[in-house]
């Protein structure tokens, strides 16, 4: 019975298996030509292929294979050509990338061809170079304008200035097709970050991990041989900072700039200059500020960067008007410095209700132990009026106070040494006067930090002590 329906159905169908039977072989002999197709370049001279590669690449991606190792060709997982231990430069000799592996993808079409030889993407793998600032327009130009596929894994940046480095980037990862498009990720500072570039390269938001930092950068126009302009905004430490820019390779301007917090707030107009040597120029409007924050500022560990002190270049003009129905003792604040080499110089005016109280002075940061010179003069319609600003009763009403005071401060040794002392045209002080007063305000202001000098509370102790 079983042997009547086999014969049955093998009479039936008996053409459907002989097909296939047949697709198997057809199949086997589908698979080998295909590995037999991967497989080949194996045997090829790659060196020959040498010319064609470096044609290629400077005429579709515009990059001078300058040196490698070696050529090995790699069927799996997709058939490519690896050149290890790679040097290119990219459009100019300016920007040379030294790359541990440079990975071809050729088309499959074109695999055993020369002269139609083309390519799918390109990915530079453990790479690394370093390039002045004034280059780096180059390199975002030329990935601005790049239409074939390429992949940066691993890249390291070190961009100089005037030999020496000032910002390295590690391990950045880019690709300008695919899912990551224009997506960067990388580490700076050693912390990891990642920016989102738009299509156009007009938009960018970077966002630096477990830190808070947040930007956005909108560009009016990116040329190569015209400045960058634009408008930057940031968040960090709940703070939001916001500024339009114009950048070429020799300034930056910065206006329209706002900084605000819980504890600051204030605009600024700023022009930071690259060549021939840096130098910026800043003036700075405080709207509002919180005193405590003069307590956090560490003057010890600010002269210790000497190294920093001395590279900058500046000029600043502070300006602070008190609002309406503040608390703040001082109503108007007028501070101008000019640091240069090390040395700063400064001049200040500050109003207390119609009192007004300024004072010149220097100070070389370099030095082992920094010594503040300083020339000052506090002038009052009313004795009564001013020391009321202290909570301190004075009876005589209408009586000018007119206070100049001359000497110098060491401030790591928190020492303080009066010149010349004299109040109206009645009365210069001593040499006796003088070491009282230096003993006073070295018990009482300095008795901490520099800092206290500040402190309110024992500036009225130090007045009540000298009074």
């Amino acid at each position: 019975m079983i042997n009547k329906i086999y014969k049955r159905i093998h009479n039936r169908y008996s053409t459907l298996f002989k097909f296939i039977f047949f697709l198997r072989y057809l199949l086997g002999i589908f698979f080998i030509s295909i590995v037999l197709f991967l497989l080949i370049p194996h045997f090829y001279d790659l060196k020959k292929k040498d010319s064609v590669i470096k044609n290629y690449l400077f005429e579709s991606y515009g990059l001078t294979l300058n040196k490698y190792e070696k050529i090995e060709y790699k069927s799996l997982p997709t058939p490519s050509l690896e050149i290890q231990n790679a040097n290119v430069s990219i459009e100019t000799e300016s920007i040379q990338l030294d790359i541990a592996r440079l990975s071809i993808y050729p088309k499959l079409i074109n695999l055993h061809s020369n002269q139609n030889f083309s390519v799918r993407k390109i990915i530079f793998d453990k790479s690394k170079t370093s390039l002045l600032d004034s280059d780096l327009n180059i390199l975002i130009d030329y990935i601005y304008h790049l239409k074939n596929k390429l992949t940066f894994k691993d890249l390291n940046i070190k961009i100089f200035r005037n030999k020496s480095i000032i910002i390295h980037l590690k391990r950045i990862n880019f690709s300008n097709f695919g899912y990551n498009k224009n997506l960067v990720k990388g580490e700076i500072f050693n912390k990891k970050f990642k920016i989102l570039i738009s299509d156009n390269f007009h938009k960018i938001n970077f966002k630096l991990f477990k830190t808070g930092i947040v930007t956005d950068i909108n560009f009016n126009e990116i040329k190569k041989e015209s400045k960058l302009s634009g408008i930057f905004k940031s968040k960090f430490l709940n703070s939001n900072l916001k500024f339009n820019f114009d950048y070429d390779d020799e300034k930056l301007k910065i206006n329209n700039s706002f900084f605000r917090n819980k504890d600051l707030s204030f605009n600024n107009e700023s022009v930071i200059t690259f060549e021939p040597f840096f130098f910026s120029s800043s003036i700075i409007n405080i709207e509002d500020i919180n005193i405590k924050l003069l307590k956090n500022i560490d003057v010890i560990n600010i002269l210790n960067t000497k190294d920093f002190i001395k590279k900058i270049n500046t000029n600043n003009e502070i300006n602070f008007k008190s609002k309406k129905f503040s608390t703040n003792l001082i109503d108007n604040l007028y501070l101008k410095t000019n640091l240069a080499y090390g040395r700063l110089v400064f001049s200040k005016k500050i109003f207390i209700s119609g009192h007004i109280f300024s004072c010149d002075g220097e100070i070389n940061l370099l030095e082992e132990y920094p010594i503040l010179y300083f020339d000052c003069l506090m002038s009052s319609e009313s004795k009564k009026k001013f020391l009321k600003e202290f909570s301190i009763n004075y009876k005589n009403k209408n009586e000018l106070f007119k206070l100049k005071v001359r000497g110098n401060i060491n401030i790591l040794n928190k020492k303080i040494n009066f010149e010349n002392i004299t109040k109206n045209q009645d009365y210069k002080a001593t040499k006796e006067d003088l070491n009282y007063f230096k003993v006073s305000f070295e018990n009482i202001l300095f008795n901490n930090n520099f800092v206290d000098i500040f402190n309110l509370k024992k500036i009225k102790e130090f007045i009540l002590e000298i009074s």
